[in-house]
């Protein structure tokens, strides 16, 4: 059993960043790819980032990924999400995911978290 807890999302004018950080419990962290989606209100939940157990492979859309930046601190059990040059249409809730794969963390991960609310002002 993973659970995960993220923090650091809040409110922040357009251009600005933010780090979200997911903390992970359990000894079989660094076993599991984590990844990170996003769900803003009356749309569904968007993959955004994913990055492999060893944090050699990472993965993000096109749409974020001159912004965003996936890392992961296996001493620590932590995933991080760095944002910059945030838009207003990355207002979302933004929910950490871990999974046995990239590719499983990518689209049925075994565990999410709570999530933690984006809002980017224009």
């Amino acid at each position: 059993q993973v659970q995960l807890v993220e923090s650091g999302g809040g409110l922040v004018q357009a251009g600005g960043s933010l780090r979200l950080s997911c903390a992970a419990s359990g000894r079989t962290f660094g076993s599991y790819a984590m990844g990170w989606f996003r769900q803003a209100p009356g749309k569904e939940r968007e993959f955004v980032a994913a990055i492999s157990s060893s944090g050699a492979i990472r993965d993000l859309p096109d749409s974020v990924k001159d912004r965003f930046t996936i890392s992961r601190d296996n001493a620590k059990t932590t995933v991080y999400l760095q944002m910059i040059s945030l838009k207003p249409e990355d207002t979302a809730v933004y929910y950490c995911a871990a999974g046995s794969s990239t590719r499983k963390v990518k689209t049925t991960p075994d565990y999410w978290g709570q999530g933690t609310q984006v809002t980017v002002s224009s």
